[in-house]
């Protein structure tokens, strides 16, 4: 029997499933009204203020599940940018994601949104609301591979900040942008291991953390007040000496959304942490480690730059990408759920 649409009223959303180290991505095609603006800073605010109701429909049950993470192909205004893109998640609009990237690079390249790809690798340079980022896709007899990117640049914004936790206490922490602010501590100062302890409660102290820094330090970014917040918590394993040794990590981001896979944003912003403190050099490769899945990124520090009055670093970020399927998603008027709904 072959498969064809159902009964259905309006728009069909057809989608591109991925996960990059186990944390999926849709990537959607076709459904979206065009998003309004004449930046794509400006496309990720119409699309919060007038089509947010389509981000519930996509990323929330029964199409999608608490921890579903998306991605809207839209029109770049920048004339070297392969595409555009808005990345979307629980809670509702991200300025960057590297597991996304890595998973867009591949997506880029197999659907043609590059003119001709060449062997071994293929530039895709993808416009996200922090800035041009350039993606590096592995490509050998037609088949795209790994990919690696280059982030914007990444800077420490302060370290050994003192908030008040509720349920914890003071608790010391450092936060660091990779095109968005995260702040990090290790999970040992709850008395937590990222391996080992159980996901509840580690996102019960992450999201602690997150709520405390949102309500005690006033973010600033040197070029766009649309990328000043906080996205979330990233606990370690406290291994931030330079090793060959893997070191562990889990990030609570968005509404208390766990990442599946080493976090490429995350990775890029303890990247340059690590840098500013003197844990690792100019182009030492370390190993990130999902603490959820056991997923890797590595991560390294190619080149000195700065962001404003920040010295930051462009940090070199790859990984592996997979698809898992295509999708069209409909809507039927009487269906009294059709929006979306989330079970917390």
């Amino acid at each position: 029997m072959d498969l064809q649409l159902p009964p259905h009223d309006g728009d069909v959303f057809s989608v591109v499933d991925m996960h990059t180290g186990g944390h999926p991505l849709r990537i959607v095609l076709r459904g979206y009204p065009a998003a309004q603006g004449d930046s794509v800073l400006s496309k990720r605010r119409y699309v919060r203020d007038h089509l947010d109701h389509l981000r519930k429909t996509l990323m929330f049950e029964p199409r999608g599940h608490y921890d579903m993470y998306g991605a809207l192909v839209v029109k770049s205004e920048l004339p070297g940018a392969d595409m555009g893109v808005l990345f979307m998640h629980n809670e509702g609009y991200s300025t960057m994601c590297g597991h996304a990237i890595i998973a867009l690079g591949r997506f880029a390249v197999d659907y043609n949104l590059v003119k001709q790809p060449q062997s071994p690798e293929t530039q895709v340079n993808i416009h996200c609301p922090c800035g041009l980022v350039k993606a590096f896709v592995e490509y050998s007899n037609g088949k795209t591979g790994g990919v690696r990117f280059h982030s914007v640049p990444a800077f420490v914004f302060a370290t050994d900040v003192m908030v008040a936790v509720e349920g914890f206490g003071d608790v010391i922490v450092d936060i660091s942008y990779g095109g968005a602010f995260y702040a990090f501590v290790s999970a040992q100062r709850f008395g937590l291991d990222v391996t080992k302890s159980k996901t509840r409660d580690l996102v019960d102290a992450a999201t602690a953390v997150t709520d405390a820094v949102k309500s005690q330090v006033k973010f600033l970014h040197p070029t766009s007040d649309d990328l000043a917040f906080c996205y979330g918590t990233i606990l370690t394993d406290g291994n931030d000496d330079f090793s060959s040794d893997a070191t562990a990590n889990v990030c609570v981001f968005a509404d208390a959304q766990v990442d599946r896979s080493p976090t490429g944003s995350g990775v890029t912003a303890r990247v340059a942490l690590q840098y500013h403190k003197g844990l690792i050099q100019l182009h030492q490769t370390r190993t990130f480690q999902s603490g959820t899945t056991g997923s890797q990124f590595t991560g390294r520090a190619v080149q000195e730059t700065t962001c404003g009055n920040y010295k930051a670093v462009i940090v070199e970020v790859a990984g592996r990408a997979f698809y898992t399927g295509v999708s069209h998603f409909v809507q039927e008027t009487d269906d009294k759920l059709k929006h979306g709904f989330l079970l917390n």
